[in-house]
């Protein structure tokens, strides 16, 4: 969402890493070689995660021995669940973006965190006290490790966005032949605190006995979770509800990305009891966790190896973490719960993230594009989609009984079906009684996970315009989809600036015009298509960007920065205008005047009108009823989109405003404001349909609203000479529709087929491998 608060969904530097061998031992570091090989080599005897005296390491990681007497864990009070009201809207739309960056001036710089004489006598140190540990507990089993007494306790530094916002501090204390784990996670977001307490109890085998969350695990999502297992069953309190259910013999508690430590649990657990492939969650959900090789961290002097896993299960989609050699959790690349970009790292270890950020979306992108090259293999073949009827978006008539012919991922013919010659060996799309369409654009997406790649093209979105993201992880994602090592859309990509202040986001900022200077030319170098401006720019700095990305033939696009109206914006040189709220303002005012100031100076507008559609719809009104497509998201997407909305007294207060941001967007279009399609998340895939189909509503031809979705977008980022119609010599993005989408354009939902990157894929395959249902 935006500014301020987005509901539940809408939506350092400078550490070498390197892909190591998986021989253990592999560091390339001298000096105390030998006895980090024998610690390392005695730990892998034992499975993950056995938790003894050797957890112990120097302050810098913030992890030591404590002594201390064990307590019980908490009661857990029952809180209301936050709620968006109707005067808070405005502001939550505001400040709906996910920028990404850090300092420019410190690209690649090392932040060293041990000398080397402490950093060897610390390793001497922990090679001693391991040869006491192994001596005195010759039996390296689960069993032993949880019977341990050895106290834990440590810190993970809590990024969003690669911007450090907080911290958790946990310890977990012996309790019996078991253990107890407390927890305190707290970070600020945009200003606002967002804090969770948690407690888990697990005995003697890592089973949980007792786990309660309480708090909140992002700006406007509230927790208030417990589970208590008493005799081969578990109840559960979620709020005001309580549930009683027999569970599994092996099973796991926890509930959600936070915080950390819970995680670091739950790898100890799955080592201690097999690795099993797959693992049930308390309250709900199942775990799949998968070792995924291993990295070798250069900080500070040091190298660190890393082993790293992929779990899935715990929220939509996989999440990356690493473990060190002692078993404990080192790093944690996730989503939080408002699907923005979540990472946790022990302190000493946060010059590596902008790298595990990367690894973990070459790690993701390779794991689903296996899956997709079974379903679709890539072939040096021409495509040819026969018998259908061509609408090719360019204005002229819809051709029936065509054919598009495809060789190297461009198309090299359009014609009638006698008019072009289909080889021999072509690859043949039968698309008789069918609807052919060029792929479809979001031009305000946040592809903040690897499974937006599948989804998206599922949905017949074969381009997007990702306007917020973390800059490692966002262009590993394009160039291993460019590469063909990844599936999903072209990504064309806008790099975020922001200013200072408590509401600022992300590390991307620039307090003075050189700062923003500073910031064009590294997303410049960066390969990026875009600069979007988001809301705390100072219009001085707006004003200096605007003119850097100017000169290096770069448009602006963004919000209206606090202060500012979208006409003073345009002047100061913003190209573009994400979100309608800012222009209903100046429309309001002097709807002529904002209309010729547009015009003057070809502002294009991407109004995003399904998500506000959602974000105030009243909660008495199922999202079902004009959003088809929420029934069948994944079941870790149901609750927080469905709980996107408002009470109905409030949604009435905003009625008025929705019927006013769809006029406007009527008028603008009839005017020549250039509309483009775009969603910023909303009901993943489905909602750039119902955003065309409001198009519809605001006054667009069937065919306009296609366009506001292909060459409109394609123009808008000077791309219309290769993609956006179906033309030769462009790019063979093409899909296959069941139901003709000039006489309903609701039809763009029924895809029967998509071609992109010179592969067909079939959509239902696609929404199943990320958890959606076909």
């Amino acid at each position: 969402m935006e500014a301020g608060a987005r509901p539940l969904f809408p939506r350092r530097e400078g550490c070498a890493l390197s892909r190591p061998d998986r021989a253990v031992g592999s560091v390339s570091e001298q000096s105390g070689r030998q006895a980090w090989c024998a610690r390392r080599s005695a730990i892998r005897e034992r499975p993950l995660g056995v938790r003894r005296a050797q957890f112990v390491a120097s302050a810098a990681g913030g992890h030591r021995r404590r002594v201390s007497n064990p307590r019980e864990p908490p009661q857990s009070r029952q809180g209301p669940a936050v709620q968006a009201d109707g005067d808070s809207v405005g502001r939550a739309i505001a400040m709906m973006i996910r920028p990404r960056g850090r300092s420019p001036e410190n690209f690649g710089m090392l932040e060293p965190t041990m000398t080397r004489p402490s950093r060897l006598g610390t390793r001497t140190a922990a090679a001693a006290a391991l040869f006491l540990v192994l001596a005195l507990h010759p039996r390296h089993t689960p069993a032993a490790a949880a019977q341990d007494n050895a106290r834990e306790e440590g810190a993970f530094t809590l990024f969003k966005f690669g911007q450090a916002i907080g911290q958790e501090r946990y310890e977990i204390q012996p309790d019996g032949a078991g253990s107890v784990l407390t927890s305190t996670f707290s970070f600020t977001d945009r200003g606002t605190p967002v804090p969770l307490s948690t407690t888990l109890q697990l005995d003697a085998a890592l089973a949980p006995i007792h786990f309660a969350i309480k708090g909140k695990s992002a700006r406007t999502s509230a927790i208030d979770v417990e589970v208590t297992v008493t005799d081969g069953a578990a109840t559960i309190r979620d709020g005001a509800l309580s549930t009683h259910t027999a569970i599994p013999t092996s099973v796991f508690a926890m509930a959600g990305y936070a915080p950390p430590s819970v995680q670091m649990q739950l790898m100890r657990f799955w080592a201690a009891h097999g690795r099993p492939p797959s693992l049930p969650l308390l309250p709900h959900g199942v775990a799949q966790i998968e070792p995924r090789g291993r990295d070798i961290v250069e900080s500070g002097g040091r190298s660190i190896a890393l082993d790293r896993y992929s779990v899935k299960g715990v929220i939509w989609g996989r999440e990356s973490l690493w473990c060190d050699e002692t078993g404990r959790l080192a790093a944690l690349v996730s989503v939080d719960a408002e699907f923005d970009h979540f990472e946790a790292t022990r302190p000493e270890l946060a010059p590596a993230l902008p790298r595990l950020v990367a690894f973990a979306a070459a790690d993701g992108m390779a794991a689903l594009s296996a899956g997709a090259t079974s379903e679709s293999p890539r072939s040096n073949r021409a495509i040819a989609v026969t018998g259908g009827s061509i609408i090719d978006t360019s204005g002229k008539p819809t051709l029936a009984n065509g054919t598009v012919l495809i060789k190297d991922g461009r198309v090299d013919a359009v014609g009638a079906a006698g008019e072009v010659a289909v080889p021999p060996d072509a690859i043949v799309v039968d698309a008789a009684g069918k609807f052919v369409i060029p792929g479809l654009w979001d031009m305000h997406a946040h592809f903040e996970q690897v499974e937006w790649g599948p989804l998206y093209l599922a949905a017949g979105i074969t381009t997007v315009r990702d306007v917020g993201n973390e800059l490692e992880f966002i262009a590993e994602v394009r160039d291993a989809v460019a590469a063909g090592r990844g599936v999903g859309p072209r990504l064309l990509l806008a790099g975020v600036i922001d200013g200072e202040g408590p509401n600022g986001f992300g590390l991307a900022r620039a307090a003075t015009p050189e700062e923003g200077r500073r910031w064009v030319n590294r997303y410049l170098a960066a390969r990026f298509d875009q600069i979007k401006i988001y809301s705390s720019i100072k219009p001085e700095v707006l004003r200096a960007i605007a003119a850097e990305a100017h000169r290096h033939k770069l448009t602006v696009t963004g919000h209206v920065p606090n202060g500012m109206n979208a006409v003073e914006a345009v002047e100061a040189g913003l190209d573009q205008i994400n979100h309608r709220q800012y222009v209903d303002a100046v429309m309001r005012a002097n709807p002529r005047a904002a209309i010729d100031l547009f015009k003057k100076h070809g502002t294009v507008i991407d109004p995003t009108l399904a998500l506000y559609e959602l974000l105030v719809r009243p909660f008495t009104v199922p999202i079902a009823t004009f959003e088809p497509g929420v029934v069948k998201v994944a079941p870790e997407l149901a609750m927080p989109i469905n709980g996107m909305g408002l009470q109905p007294d409030a949604a009435e207060r905003q009625r008025t405003s929705v019927t006013e941001g769809i006029a406007n967007v009527g008028a603008l279009h009839r005017a020549g404001i250039p509309i483009v399609a775009g969603t910023d998340q909303a009901v993943p895939g489905y909602s750039l349909h119902r955003e065309i189909e409001l198009y519809v509503t605001a006054g667009f031809s069937p065919l306009e609203a296609l366009q506001a979705a292909t060459i409109a977008p394609a123009r808008a980022m000077k791309k219309d000479g290769e993609a956006g119609t179906l033309e030769k010599g462009k790019r063979g993005d093409v899909v296959v529709l069941d139901g003709n989408p000039l006489e309903d354009i609701r039809n763009t939902r029924r895809i029967y087929r998509v071609i992109t990157n010179g592969r067909v894929f079939d959509p239902a395959p696609l929404w199943r491998s990320v958890g959606f249902q076909p």
